[in-house]
């Protein structure tokens, strides 16, 4: 063997000892996870999104913000035409204003009425006197007729005029029950009218209220995503004009397998790792976990991981450190959730680093 051969032979040699030292120190070193005390799954951070939409059906008159900006909850975000809704208000404050007339009215008729009781019945006491005062006469002749001092036709006039008597108080008996039949229709019309009036109100305060819906503001903060009418379109009821989405209420959502999903509990930490900035841990917590299992989505796990039971996690991140990086939150990203299946473990330190501030 030359020289030369034998000195190839030999770096020959101490590059394969390099290699398989390297290999078995890579593969005695190299990564494998937190420990057993974590589970992680894939996700993509999502947002709690919200439609603003026409109540009624409409034309849009303006649009006040534009795709990206931000809005607080109670912003005033487009305006839908009102002509139709105001002349719908205008009918029915003029029919309100007509059925509170027709119920002063209906309640001056009960109070008419109740008077012509007042003096049926003051006639009904008359004629109770009058008929008294006949009976007692009627009594009296009948006794001086037997004892001589009368004649009968004194008796016979006072026995007619007590009759007489008993007619005029049952004609006056009569008159009282008519007058009182004349106030209980005059009441139910009055509450007929009351009702109109109460029917009426409710029109124009439902009038008022689409008046105020066609002003379409922001049910709560966040960011405007999409337009999705522009200013001169004609909407059905339910019409969308804008999609928000609520930066404040960000989440990820990931599967853990059966086997590790029961030490998972609500509160639980949570740290989260994006592939955009993998040197950050985003802290969240355990806000949701699924009771019954599920195959893994295909867009989660691959095609040998679908074939297992999952259970659906959500990590809601805390909404002070969204407000604190409001402009930087994006939905959509990918990444990945650890939780720490045991509250005692520290965190390690590569999924403990803070956010800037």
């Amino acid at each position: 063997m030359t020289p030369a051969l034998k000195n190839r032979l030999t770096l020959l040699a101490i590059v394969a000892a390099a290699v398989a030292a390297g290999a078995y120190a890579w593969t005695q070193m190299r990564p494998t996870g937190p420990g057993d005390n974590f589970a992680s799954g894939n996700g993509r951070i999502e947002a709690t999104e919200v439609d603003v939409a026409a109540k009624l059906a409409g034309r849009v008159q303006d649009i006040a913000v534009q795709e990206g900006d931000f809005v607080t909850s109670g912003q005033l975000l487009a305006h839908m035409q009102i002509d139709t809704l105001e002349a719908v208000l205008a009918e029915a404050v003029a029919r309100q204003q007509q059925s509170v007339a027709a119920l002063a009215s209906a309640q001056a008729l009960v109070a008419q009425r109740e008077s012509d009781k007042q003096a049926n019945q003051a006639v009904l006491a008359q004629r109770q006197s009058e008929l008294d005062a006949a009976v007692r006469r009627l009594a009296r002749s009948q006794t001086l007729v037997r004892e001589g001092a009368s004649s009968d036709q004194e008796v016979d006039d006072d026995r007619a005029k007590e009759r007489s008597s008993q007619a005029a108080v049952v004609a006056a008996k009569a008159q009282v029950n008519a007058a009182q039949a004349a106030i209980d229709a005059a009441r139910t019309q009055a509450a007929g009218a009351r009702a109109t009036v109460a029917a009426n109100d409710a029109t124009v305060a439902r009038a008022k209220a689409d008046i105020t819906d066609s002003a379409l503001t922001a049910p709560r903060g966040g960011r405007v995503q999409y337009r999705l009418a522009q200013p001169g379109e004609v909407l059905g009821a339910g019409g969308k004009v804008l999609n928000l989405v609520d930066l404040s209420d960000v989440y990820m959502t990931f599967f853990l397998p059966e086997t590790v999903a029961g030490r998972v509990a609500l509160g639980s930490d949570v740290r989260i790792v994006l592939d955009a900035a993998p040197q950050y841990a985003i802290p969240a917590k355990v806000s949701f976990v699924a009771s019954t299992a599920q195959f893994t989505p295909k867009t989660v796990e691959t095609q040998s991981e679908r074939q297992k039971l999952m259970f659906r996690i959500k990590a809601q991140i805390d909404p002070q450190l969204l407000q604190k990086h409001l402009r930087q939150v994006k939905t959509g990203l990918p990444g990945v959730a650890w939780v720490k299946l045991d509250a005692q473990t520290p965190w390690p330190a590569n999924l403990d680093t803070a956010l800037p501030e």
